[in-house]
């Protein structure tokens, strides 16, 4: 899917929507028939997909933010550069290889 046929609204914007009486473009009769093969298939198309189709989310957990605190901490060059190569959200993602580290060093010591 291209990003010019992508449509963002606030809830506020969906609720006026709903109140004026507008009706989903979505054709629900068409997804509700689709397969889980179907499904799958559509998504090994879809290049978005391509570097999570195999991961294992079995283990996967739900988080729920925490309240962050600001530190200054110094970080080698190329780890900094190699999460700011992903894009925005570096820091989220450094503090989710943390937890994750935490995680494991409590699972495996208790």
């Amino acid at each position: 899917m291209s990003k010019e046929n992508i449509v963002r609204y606030t809830i506020k914007e969906i609720e006026e929507k709903i109140a004026r009486g507008e009706k989903s473009k979505t054709d629900w009769a068409r997804v509700d028939a689709l397969t889980d093969e179907d499904i799958e298939r559509a998504m090994r198309d879809d290049p978005d997909w391509k570097d999570l189709m195999d991961i294992d989310w079995s283990k996967a957990e739900i988080v729920i933010p925490q309240k962050k605190k600001a530190i200054s901490i110094r970080l080698d060059e190329d780890i900094i550069d190699f999460f700011q190569a992903s894009g925005k959200g570096y820091q989220t993602r450094i503090n989710a290889v943390l937890r994750h580290f935490i995680t494991e060093q409590t699972r495996s010591k208790g």
